[in-house]
């Protein structure tokens, strides 16, 4: 018997089409751009952004402060505080979402905002706290292997340090941490906006920054020197300067995710 082909039969969902929606390609410079909007959203909402940028703040003068005397774990901690940034920053997110939508900004419902699509987020943070940890332990191992005698106090480390006879020493150090820092960037350039704004899985979240990588090398290279140029120089001011550079770095990549990812039909 032929099969049924009558109009009124219910048409079967497409289970093939695939759930990542499409990445827009952008300019090198468009960068500058997210700050410039990231910047905007810090003037338009400056109570709540600068309460997340005092936070980070504070928690680095907390990591220096209790392991004043063991400075190897300060500055393991700090890089790898940084790591976890991309969902720590979750806040900052959902205050330039709300500007963009019109709505009222007030700091404390942007400190629930993971709750929206607790599944996800939980399971992306768990991620990022397995790699800090692994960061964590590389770094200490780089110490041990190029100060084998015993780690030098902080004085004596500083003036190593800058001498070109530890010059092998700073290059594998800050080799192993942009490895860390790279993979990390890969799967957070718009995962954790994406999941609060569409609700997306973490699967389909981190690879589509992943895609959104591939698909803009540069610009997305000259977004990593600048975050790395914007942080560094918050804690060369001994992490005062995070106060500003935290929220304009969290506002900035809400506007990249939205410069990225496109709206509509997903790709097939």
């Amino acid at each position: 018997m032929a099969p049924d082909t009558n109009s009124d039969s219910p048409i079967a969902p497409d289970r093939t089409a695939s759930p990542f929606p499409p990445i827009r390609s952008v300019v090198p410079g468009a960068p500058l751009g997210w700050l410039a909007q990231g910047w905007e959203d810090l003037r338009r909402a400056p109570v709540p952004s600068l309460t997340y940028g005092a936070i980070f703040a504070l928690m680095g003068w907390l990591i220096a402060l209790v392991f004043r005397h063991a400075y190897e774990y300060t500055s393991a901690l700090a890089a790898g505080f940084l790591l976890l940034g991309p969902f720590l920053a979750t806040g900052l997110y959902d205050i330039s979402r709300r500007l963009q939508r019109g709505e009222q900004v007030r700091y404390r419902p942007t400190t629930t905002a993971w709750r929206a699509n607790l599944g996800a987020f939980s399971l992306f943070s768990l991620v990022l706290m397995i790699i800090t940890l692994v960061w964590a332990r590389a770094s200490l191992v780089t110490f041990a292997l190029f100060f084998a005698g015993g780690m030098p106090t902080l004085k004596s480390f500083i003036a190593q340090v800058v001498t070109v006879e530890h010059l092998d020493f700073l290059l594998t150090y800050f080799a192993v941490g942009a490895l860390f820092a790279a993979i990390v960037f890969a799967v957070s350039v718009v995962s954790v906006p994406m999941m609060l704004d569409r609700g997306t899985d973490t699967v389909v979240a981190a690879l589509t920054s992943v895609r959104a990588l591939l698909t803009n090398p540069l610009p997305l290279l000259v977004w990593a020197l600048l975050i790395v140029i914007i942080i560094g120089a918050g804690f060369a001011t001994f992490f005062v300067g995070l106060v500003v550079a935290v929220p304009v770095i969290g506002h900035a990549t809400w506007h990249a995710y939205r410069a990225l990812v496109a709206e509509g039909e997903r790709e097939d």
